[in-house]
């Protein structure tokens, strides 16, 4: 039976396509997809992404996307959906971790002065569309003011830090001062270390900053995004979700895999992105049992699987 393993405590890592992967998803109501590596590659949708997608829902599947990239505001990533060939995906389908710690700074810390923002546009408009009061380093003082003389507002509750590309001494500066007040809250979007570009090359993601920061303040962030289980929680806030009847599929075991663990979801393991089978099964075969939940239940090689398994029918 394709439709047992999830709930935590480490997969069975095992492949599966055609009937097999039909049943596992006709077990299934909800679908929680990452999307880098996993439904796009950079500004390509992976081949068949479209389609599988379209089949789960026509079936009467609920399709969610949970991603840890913070860059863009979900309104953006609803056009991109559009552009890359992916229909009837709306705002309300995307839960990004820029959009998440918006939503846990407004509800959960009902945070009532200012946030500290280290992000980028995603970030930023984020925090706007939920209403936090922002405060951003733009270099507006000059290139001749440092940390001895900068200002700093008084209002700053909480410190929020998100991938920036023009991450910079001064902002880490300003964010540690803020973080010497025990009360102001520190958040991180995501534990990302790093992200694949194109020739090769990687640029540092949100969680390399994070680090820095947590250095620098001898403290440690909440993070928001997977693996943690407030994203999940976010979206089971606005639709009835049972971790049962949820599958979380992704390209990454030290993010989406063990998110779905630890949130109780069945897990499928897609190639077409950063974490290898090779990788999982060396999860599979360790002694640590922390490293268990890194394992998936199952792999496939590409969602196109998805299509394929629901078209033989």
């Amino acid at each position: 039976m394709a439709g047992g393993g999830g709930g935590g405590g480490g997969g069975g890592c095992r492949r599966v396509r055609g009937p097999e992967l039909r049943e596992l998803l006709d077990s299934k109501r909800d679908v929680l997809f990452d999307c880098d590596g996993v439904i796009w590659n950079g500004e390509a949708a992976v081949a068949g992404a479209p389609e599988a997608v379209r089949l789960l829902k026509q079936r009467g599947k609920r399709v969610f996307f949970v991603t840890n990239n913070c860059t863009r505001p979900r309104g953006n990533y609803a056009h991109k959906f559009s552009r890359l060939g992916f229909a009837d995906v709306s705002e309300e389908d995307i839960f990004s971790s820029a959009y998440c710690s918006a939503a846990y700074l407004r509800d959960v810390a009902r945070l009532s002065g200012k946030v500290f923002a280290i992000g980028g546009h995603g970030v930023l408009q984020e925090l706007r569309d939920a209403g936090v009061d922002v405060v951003a380093e733009d270099g507006a003082e000059g290139p001749d003011t440092s940390i001895y003389d900068c200002p700093l507002d008084p209002d700053v509750r909480a410190v929020l830090v998100g991938y920036d590309e023009k991450f910079n001494f001064m902002k880490l500066a300003k964010a540690c001062c803020y973080l010497r007040d025990s009360e102001c809250l520190f958040v991180a979007t995501d534990p990302d270390p790093w992200h694949p570009l194109r020739g090769g090359r990687v640029t540092p993601g949100s969680g390399s900053l994070t680090a820095a920061l947590e250095t620098a303040s001898s403290r440690k962030a909440t993070v928001i995004g997977k693996p943690s289980r407030f994203m999940y929680e976010c979206i089971a806030s606005q639709f009835d979700l049972d971790p049962a009847q949820s599958l979380m599929v992704g390209d990454r075991l030290e993010t989406d895999i063990l998110f779905g663990a630890n949130c109780g979801l069945s897990t499928v393991l897609t190639l077409t992105g950063v974490s290898t089978m090779e990788q999982a099964q060396e999860y599979k075969d360790s002694e640590s049992p922390e490293k268990k939940d890194f394992v998936p239940d199952y792999v496939v090689e590409s969602i196109a699987d998805f299509s394929e398994a629901l078209e033989d029918e």
